[in-house]
């Protein structure tokens, strides 16, 4: 059964996503397995990776971990959406939120959640956003 992506932001070597598994789903390893080997399947073999992840068939480019938490309450949703969000800010990747192309913000801005200058102002309010 599909889920939703709730928020999602793509940086070069890492992302954040916030998902709405189906009811009777709480297999985060299994979506996170699927996603990771879908997405290297399309990527050239590196020549310069360890022999344990030669032996493991990875590409390099993944954490062989991943970090779950479970949203509490709306408060706690609208901050971990605002850090992945500002993430690429974070960063130094882009000054402003709506730089960075690899970003749900930008579907946030289209349906009205947010202003398309949210988040490029105060370069301290990361410190604001929850992970």
């Amino acid at each position: 059964m599909p889920f939703k992506t709730i928020a999602i932001c793509v940086l070069p070597d890492h992302l954040h996503a916030i998902w709405e598994l189906p009811p009777d789903d709480a297999d985060y390893s299994l979506r996170w397995s699927a996603i990771k080997s879908g997405f290297s399947r399309h990527l050239p073999v590196s020549s310069n990776r360890s022999t344990s992840k030669q032996g493991k068939r990875e590409k390099g480019i993944w954490q062989r971990r991943f970090w779950e938490h479970q949203i509490r309450d709306a408060e706690d949703l609208k901050r971990h959406v605002d850090y992945i969000h500002y993430n690429a800010v974070k960063h130094g990747l882009v000054a402003k939120v709506a730089d960075w192309p690899h970003s749900s913000f930008h579907r946030y801005v289209r349906q009205g959640m947010l202003a398309p200058d949210w988040g490029g102002i105060d370069p301290g309010s990361a410190k604001k956003f929850g992970e």
